[in-house]
Order: structure tokens, then C-alpha cells, then sequence
């Protein structure tokens, strides 16, 4: 089938990208989950009543594990466990690709064989012919074509299923259009604890109370040390670049493919198409740097007269380098790696000084245990310039909010007798900012992010939960930020750009009916996994489901 097919050269790399872009959230209610029992050999449970043959549970096994493949750039794992230290958990995943599966047979879901060679044919490509794809992957052609016949199965299952949440009319999505993009003038006055440092001073008895009440505060965590070579991304990057003649043609068709979704990748168009590119890059050279260093690090995996990462290194001609004391929660501050190579490093003992290799955003380490520090308490002469200085901050923001507050009190007495906001902040001997015009959908503000973030949380408001909480001519009240606070004072609500917004709210419907769409699909599901996964041992495992991405 697959012989005949016409080639489509940009396929590929878009499929890849986006493949299985389905977040699930599901659960199960904790007061309805059973105890439970382990699941006998060939016992796979059964999903809305229908038993779950062995063979379809390894065929949706092999999927995942593919699905696993195109997603991590070229890492088929066999583990499970392994996968499920990475945040992959096979199982659930297994269980969630069988209940979409049926749902597509009860839908009278069908791929055509055109459109599923067509998927093919590009996802071969990167294999070179189907004979090396079987021989790479140990899979079948008749794997590779039933996943691909559900994966797109799936896609077709979103749009059913959430064909309610793309009935947004063009007036409803207009009013949101304006809600998120009315901007507001504003200015602020901002009151941090740096400006009133200078006021402080720094008793040796204040300074020793100050030590004694927050000892907690300077505990040192546990630390380790490691010695790492790195295998680096960027000289192949590079060299990648040059290989792939088509690479723009590829970014091109994913950036029309994704439309007004692109802000998933960046703020502007030319920023999602730089990561996109990079993300395609990535893909094709991942593999071979990872094959570079599992070859390096095989050695030192030996049972007997293993070589240290630095005897290994010097013969090797690279350079081993050792990081600062690091704890868990901070991790390495010289590297640009994530959460997995500091849980790793944790993991590491003098009998046990090497693991694989581990995946970081510049390169792939080789890492090697190199030393462990306890916890301790540093005795204030040790620390004492470092104590000085967050007693001299502490009681400079108490300052500033004292202003601050003071501030409030001027400024509602005189708006309240006719003054101008300028005129009381004139009197009152306070300088205020004015902040470039922002709307709810602002996502950066310079001038403002250094006080207080954009977005509030669910302790403390942020600048738009304050602006657009306060009416046009009115003052915010005094609120509180962690170097301070400030007071924001309304001036009016701008008029909108009738002729940008004329160009904007067509994608913009598109935005809001794919939100609203997938909303409703994972609503769905979420309903539908919670009522057809009892019966199986997803359901009675004692720990609660993670987030699933199929």
C-alpha cells in the first residue's frame, strides 16, 4: 500500500510536532475507589464491559511505546519503570489509548487508506525504507499502520466530541475579543524596600535577635557534588541546519497548520517559528548525540576495573568538570538542565557513582557521583554580612509599606474633595510611574513586572487583578508585593482599534472555537474515563492518576 502513496515532504515534521497534542486530566473519586487486587498475568480488565484480549493490550503497548519514541526524539524504552521515573506512565497510558480506541469503533471512526499512507510514507522517510523501520524499532508494518489509523482516528474523535465548543458566534466572540483587549491608562506608585534602606540601621543586638528568630532561614539543605562531561547539541545543530535544505518549507507548513494556536510556541509568529525550528533540529540530532554518550559511558558501567569518569575522559580526549554543592530543590545553578538530572544526582553514592546518561537542554550528560554534604546551620559569624543585609531589607519594606499606607489615606481624601490624582501625589510628595496602556491580554509589562507580576495568584492580586478591579478615575487601595507595594490609579479605559480588531477576530474566533472544543472533549473524557476504567487495574492502583498526555 504504502509503495503507491504520493510523497508529502512536510508532513512529517509537523505530524511529529504536534503528534497526540491531547492533554487528559482524569480521576477517579477517591470515596468510590475500591482497595483492589493485583492483576493476574493474562487479567487486563475490561473497558465498558468488553474483556481486554492479550493481544490488544500488547498492540496498544507497542503504540504508546512508538508514541514514546516520536515524542522524546528517537528513545524507544522497553522499561517501564524507567519511562515512569521521566513522568511516561505506560500503563495508564495503555488503558487511555484502548478507551479511545473503542470509542472510535462505537463512533463508526474510519481512516482512509489514502490519508493513512500519507502519514506514513513521511514518517518512514526518517527511517530511510520500511525494512530498516522493522529492523530499528522491532515493529511490524502492521504496527506502524494502526497506529497511525488511531492516532488520526483520534484527532477525529476531538472534533466530534467537541463539535459543541465550536458553536461560538461571531458576536459572543467579538465581546471577548473586547473584553481581553480594552486597554486601561494607568499610573502607579510604587513604594519598594530599596528606596528606604538608606533609613535603617543595624544594631549588633537587633542583628543578633533578627539570626536567632530565623535559623530556619538559613539552614544549608543537604548538597552533592558531581563531575559531568557533556555531549553538546550545538555544533550538530548547526550542521543539521545546513543538511536540511527543506527546514523552512517544514516550519512554514506548521506555522499555517497551527494558525492562531502558534502562541503555544511564542509570543509572535517569528518566535514560535524559531522554536519550532529548533524542536525539528532537535529531533534529528538527538539520537545520534545520545548514541555518542551511552558509547562513552558503557566503560565505566563494568563490574570489574571500571575506569572514573576523568580516567575515562582524559583517554577519550574531553574535559571533566565538577559542579558547585547543589541541594534538591535548586539544583545545579551552573547548568542548563532540569529537575531529572538533580533527582539523579541525588540518587548517586560512592557505590553506586554512575547512571545513564541523562538529557539536558544544552547536551547529554555523563555524570558521576563526586561528593555529599550534610545539612547544617552556618553560625552567625560565618553569615553576618548576609544576615545584615536581610535584616537592613526587612524592616526597609516594613517602612515602605508604612508609606505606602500613609500614601492611601492622602489619596482618598483628596480625590474625595475634587483634587486631581497628580495634584495630591504632587502634595503629597510621591512621584508616580505612568505605565504603558495593557489589556487582560497583555503577557508583558517591563515597567511594571519588577514590583508586581502581571497575574495574581491565590494569596496576592497582580496588576491586572488590581487595574481592572478599580473603576476609570479611581485609586486602587494600598496592596502589598513582596518589596513593598503600591497604589494604582485608573485614569479611563481606551478606545479600541476598530481596524485592528476587524483584522484580528477572524482567528480569534478560531482560537476561542478550539479552546471551547477541546474544553468540551476533555470534559468528556474526563467522564467517560472515571465510569469505563473501573474494571481495570488503572483504577484500583492505590496511588492516584497522574495527568495522562496520549
Amino acid at each position: 500500500m504504502f509503495g503507491t502513496i504520493r510523497k508529502h515532504q512536510t508532513w512529517l515534521w509537523g505530524i511529529i510536532i504536534t503528534i497526540t497534542v491531547i492533554c487528559f486530566v482524569f480521576f477517579f473519586s477517591p470515596a468510590n475507589r475500591g482497595t483492589g487486587s493485583s492483576r493476574g498475568p493474562v487479567n487486563f480488565g475490561s473497558i465498558n464491559g468488553e474483556r481486554i484480549s492479550e493481544d490488544d493490550f500488547i498492540n496498544a503497548r507497542k503504540e504508546i511505546q512508538l508514541q514514546y519514541y516520536l515524542m522524546s526524539g528517537g528513545n524507544w524504552i522497553d522499561n517501564e519503570t524507567d519511562a515512569k521515573k521521566a513522568g511516561f506512565d505506560f500503563e495508564q497510558r495503555i488503558y487511555t489509548r484502548l478507551l479511545l480506541i473503542q470509542k472510535q469503533q462505537q463512533l463508526g471512526i474510519h481512516v482512509s487508506s489514502e490519508m493513512a499512507g500519507q502519514f506514513a510514507t513521511d514518517m518512514l522517510r526518517q527511517f530511510g525504507s520500511p525494512e530498516a523501520f522493522v529492523k530499528k524499532l522491532n515493529l511490524q508494518m502492521s504496527d506502524l499502520d494502526r497506529f497511525i489509523r488511531h492516532e488520526l482516528g483520534i484527532q477525529e474523535l476531538i472534533s466530534t466530541i467537541g463539535l459543541s465548543g465550536k458553536l461560538v458566534t461571531p458576536r459572543e466572540a467579538q465581546s471577548l475579543y473586547v473584553r481581553e483587549h480594552e486597554e486601561l491608562s494607568t499610573e502607579a506608585l510604587f513604594f519598594d524596600g530599596s528606596n528606604y534602606l538608606a533609613k535603617v540601621s543595624a544594631p549588633a543586638e537587633a542583628i543578633s535577635q533578627f539570626y536567632t528568630n530565623h535559623i530556619p532561614d538559613y539552614e544549608l539543605p543537604e548538597r552533592v557534588q558531581v563531575s559531568y562531561v557533556i555531549f553538546g547539541y550545538s555544533n550538530k545543530l548547526a550542521k543539521a541546519e545546513q543538511e536540511m535544505t527543506n527546514l523552512t518549507e517544514i516550519v512554514e507548513s506548521n506555522i499555517q497548520r497551527l494558525g492562531s494556536n502558534y502562541v503555544h510556541y511564542g509570543k509572535t509568529v517569528e518566535e514560535a517559528k524559531a522554536k519550532i525550528r529548533e524542536e525539528i533540529l532537535m529531533r534529528t540530532v538527538l539520537p545520534e548525540i545520545r548514541k555518542e554518550a551511552i558509547a562513552f559511558a558503557g566503560p565505566l558501567a563494568e563490574s570489574t576495573n571500571a575506569p572514573t569518569l576523568e580516567e575515562l575522559a582524559k583517554t577519550n580526549g574531553l574535559t571533566v568538570n565538577v559542579t558547585p554543592p547543589f541541594d534538591i530543590a535548586s539544583g545545579p545553578t551552573n547548568l542548563d538542565v532540569g529537575p531529572e538530572f538533580t533527582r539523579v544526582a541525588f540518587s548517586l553514592s560512592a557505590e553506586r557513582p554512575v547512571p545513564e546518561p541523562i538529557l539536558g537542554r544544552d547536551g547529554v550528560y555523563v555524570i558521576s557521583f563526586k561528593n555529599r554534604l550534610p545539612r547544617e546551620i552556618p553560625p552567625l559569624e560565618k553569615i553576618r554580612d548576609q544576615v545584615v543585609a536581610d535584616y537592613k531589607y526587612s524592616q526597609a519594606v516594613t517602612l515602605a509599606r508604612k508609606a505606602g499606607m500613609e500614601s492611601q489615606h492622602t489619596l482618598t481624601n483628596g480625590l474625595a474633595q475634587g483634587k486631581t490624582f497628580d495634584a495630591v501625589c504632587a502634595e503629597a510628595k510621591v512621584k508616580p510611574v505612568t505605565l504603558p496602556p495593557f489589556s487582560i491580554s497583555t503577557r508583558t509589562l517591563p515597567e511594571a513586572e519588577d514590583h508586581i507580576p502581571l497575574n495574581g495568584s491565590r494569596t496576592r492580586m497582580g496588576l491586572k487583578d488590581i487595574a481592572f478591579s478599580t473603576m476609570p478615575g479611581k485609586a486602587s487601595g494600598f496592596h502589598e508585593t513582596n518589596d513593598g507595594g503600591l497604589i494604582l490609579y485608573v485614569k479611563a479605559k481606551l478606545p479600541l482599534d476598530e481596524a485592528k480588531m476587524k483584522s484580528e477576530l477572524p482567528a480569534f474566533i478560531s482560537y476561542v472555537r478550539q479552546n471551547r472544543s477541546r474544553e468540551a472533549f476533555d470534559a468528556w473524557f474526563r467522564k467517560e474515563a472515571d465510569k469505563s476504567l473501573r474494571e481495570t487495574p488503572l483504577f484500583h492502583r492505590q496511588e492516584t492518576p497522574p495527568t495522562a498526555k496520549s
